[in-house]
């Protein structure tokens, strides 16, 4: 079992940062690939960066391509996704995802093992 606990969301005007993590529980960390998701209002969740369990090899949706970066510590058992250049339509709730399978099936298929409860970053004009 492991539990996922987003943090550092919040409101931001457009063109400003954010960096949110994503800590998880158990001993098994770095056997799992993560990543993140996003769900605006009305709109299905969507895939927005995943990373390997070594942090190796890393996955982005094109919309998000050169303003974040995913990055994850597994000695403090946490994942992060560093966001610059930050849109108005970046406005969702950001979801940490943690799954067994590869960091390219969970970009691909949206499916994990564990989900966070989510964070709202909202981004103002």
């Amino acid at each position: 079992q492991v539990q996922l606990v987003e943090s550092g969301g919040g409101l931001v005007q457009a063109g400003g940062s954010l960096r949110l993590s994503c800590a998880a529980s158990g001993r098994t960390f770095s056997s799992y690939a993560m990543g993140w998701f996003r769900q605006a209002p009305g709109k299905e969740r969507d895939f927005v960066a995943a990373t390997s369990w070594s942090g190796g090899s890393t996955y982005y949706a094109d919309s998000v391509k050169g303003r974040f970066t995913i990055s994850r510590d597994n000695a403090k058992n946490t994942v992060y996704l560093q966001m610059n250049s930050l849109r108005p339509d970046d406005t969702a709730v950001y979801y940490c995802a943690a799954t067994r399978a590869s960091a390219s099936n969970l970009a691909s298929s949206r499916r994990a093992d564990y989900w966070g409860q989510g964070t709202q970053v909202t981004v103002s004009s």
